[in-house]
């Protein structure tokens, strides 16, 4: 038997705040209660469009208090989800609070609106018949570098968000990684200073200098294809690690991060040349 109250999660705009939906306004205004990550965001397209409703916080830092008590405001009536802008539960605690509902037997409907990342696939100009989201991207260039690699190898394209404070490192590492891969840097869609920058990541951080603004940035797929590295081109580049220092260990890992081979192959390769293992079918003396 099917619990009373009904999880609606609203999809709201994603700058432009005539970017809603009728079906999604008429649910705002009929919902006894509305969860918004940003109450302030949230008023405000409601005043926008005169819709009158309670309105309580739900974010990262008061989650695990509100889930219950939005669960016994469910048991009443039905309850609205909505995230700063596009659709909620993605890349935003929301899913945690649609996990507990629906262990707690209620229903959940999504209203589906506005979304950076198929507005910013939409108008790329990049093939995108398949593609990854990659939400957030991870703070250290290191991580950043290892999902560019292995995201990198797919057909499919990639598309991640950044803040201003960071793009320009998500930028070089992606350079680093996918060298002249085409992409499509989207600031500020649907807004009034909505931009769409493409060509490399080396251009791009020519032209950002000084980012401002919220950004989606859709990467080129690849060929599907994994280059196999020539095994003295690995060797010679071992060799050059260990001469600076570099121990056997994080050699071997510089090198398969930046090639893509295999880091046990790459770090037994590595031994050999620091330590002066005699190879496969050689004689010790």
């Amino acid at each position: 038997m099917k619990n009373v109250g009904t999880l609606y999660l609203v999809a709201t705009p994603i700058g432009n705040l005539e970017d809603i939906t009728l079906r999604a306004l008429r649910v705002l205004g009929e919902v006894s209660l509305i969860a918004a990550e940003d109450t302030r965001t949230a008023r405000k397209l409601l005043s926008h469009h005169g819709v009158s409703a309670r309105v309580v916080s739900y974010n990262e830092h008061n989650m695990k208090r509100r889930t219950p008590e939005l669960l016994r405001s469910l048991r009443e009536g039905d309850v609205a989800l909505v995230s700063e802008a596009g659709m909620p539960a993605i890349s935003d605690p929301g899913y945690e609070l649609v996990a507990a509902v629906i262990e707690a037997g209620h229903e959940v409907s999504p209203l589906p609106g506005a979304s950076a990342v198929t507005a910013a696939v939409a108008a790329s100009g990049l093939a995108a018949r398949e593609f990854t989201f990659a939400g957030f991207l991870p703070r250290r260039s290191k991580a950043r570098r290892e999902l560019f690699q292995r995201l990198g190898e797919g057909p499919g394209a990639i598309v991640f968000f950044e803040s201003p404070h960071r793009v320009r490192a998500a930028l070089a590492d992606l350079g680093a990684v996918l060298g002249e891969r085409r992409i499509a840097v989207c600031r500020e869609l649907t807004k009034l200073y909505e931009e769409i920058f493409r060509g490399t990541a080396a251009e791009a951080l020519e032209y950002f200098v000084a980012p401002r603004g919220e950004f989606t940035v859709v990467v080129e797929g690849g060929s599907g294809e994994r280059r196999e590295v020539p095994e003295e081109e690995l060797r010679a580049a071992l060799r050059k690690l260990r001469a600076e220092g570099m121990s056997a260990r994080d050699a071997a890992a510089q090198v398969a991060e930046e090639t893509g081979m295999a880091k046990r192959r790459v770090y037994a390769l590595s031994i050999e040349e620091g330590d002066g293992r005699p190879t496969k079918g050689s004689r010790a003396t």
